[in-house]
């Protein structure tokens, strides 16, 4: 067994249909942010404790949380009203909203220049839509808009080629985005599999997780973009995490509702957790090895501890 259940912690009840979407969480202060969608507002979580703490309201449509523990900062994606929210990691944040593109969801950010990279879903009845904005957070403004090939889903910077890594949904591929040369697509990753959605990156073996809508798993390496290595899904997935001290990836599928946990050195399955209907999203404390799942019908998160870290 990997995976082992702790316990619930109650969250705000739902004001209307839906649930959660992407999380991300703060080390240094031992708190998990996680973008509560049909809320319109952001939970935050007590790692100490496993205890609910309090709401960031007003976050209309907010699906991503990205986190700088370099920073102190806590980034939203907006997607109601396309905007990108920067609040301090702090018990009473006040948000900054900066405009960026149609429906802001991915986020990545660049430490060493103090930018984000947001994201977006796009609509097919707007032309140009299918875009990504660079936002630089000390001066409050979006200072590059580059147009991709389709509807964005995750991103993730990688400091050592200096880029971020953004999936497009169809045409399946990742864009990359030169973080020195932010003004168009540096160059693209073709994926053989419908859907890329869920992103990471295992640094020290130079490639990217990709989970597609097809069902598989997919490995490509950072530098050429070959695909490595391919695994199956049980489902549609969304959201993935890399534990990268127990080379475990991730994997939230919404339907039925389970966690996949992959071995990233032989990339098999070692285990499927039940979970709820609609859980399609996490987060991943590194430091405790603790999966946190967002169930959107019962409003709360179910608790786990990767066991393997006693082996380790």
């Amino acid at each position: 067994m990997t995976l082992r259940f702790l316990r619930f912690i109650d969250l705000p009840e739902n004001k209307g249909k839906g649930g959660f979407d992407h999380a991300h969480i703060h080390h240094a202060h031992n708190r998990l942010y996680v973008a509560h969608t049909c809320n319109d507002a952001v939970d935050v979580i007590d790692l100490a404790t496993d205890q609910y703490l309090f709401s960031i309201p007003n976050l209309a449509g907010v699906a991503g949380a990205l986190v700088s523990d370099t920073h102190d900062l806590v980034f939203t994606s907006n997607r109601a009203e396309n905007t990108l929210g920067v609040f301090a990691a702090n018990d009473s944040p006040t948000v900054t909203k900066i405009g960026v593109g149609v429906k802001p969801n991915g986020l990545s950010y660049d430490p060493v220049r103090n930018r984000v990279l947001s994201a977006h879903v796009g609509d097919p009845d707007v032309p140009s839509s299918y875009t990504v904005s660079l936002v630089d957070v000390a001066a409050q403004k979006r200072i590059a808009d580059i147009p991709v090939a389709g509807r964005t889903r995750w991103t993730v910077f990688d400091p050592q080629t200096d880029a971020h890594y953004v999936n497009i949904a169809d045409p399946a591929q990742i864009a990359v985005i030169d973080a020195k040369h932010p003004t168009q697509v540096a160059r693209t990753f073709a994926i053989p599999v419908a859907g890329p959605h869920g992103l990471d990156l295992d640094a020290e073996n130079r490639r990217l997780f990709c989970a597609c809508d097809g069902g598989q798993l997919v490995c490509v390496d950072i530098h050429t973009g070959a695909i490595t290595q391919t695994s199956t899904l049980s489902g549609v997935p969304d959201v993935i995490f890399f534990d990268a001290a127990l080379r475990h990836l991730h994997v939230a599928i919404g339907e039925p509702g389970l966690i996949e946990v992959f071995d990233t050195t032989t990339m098999t399955c070692v285990q499927r957790v039940q979970t709820e209907l609609g859980a399609h999203t996490f987060a991943l404390d590194m430091q405790r090895h603790k999966v946190y799942v967002f169930l959107p019908q019962s409003h709360r998160a179910a608790v786990y501890e990767d066991r393997a870290m006693n082996l380790h």
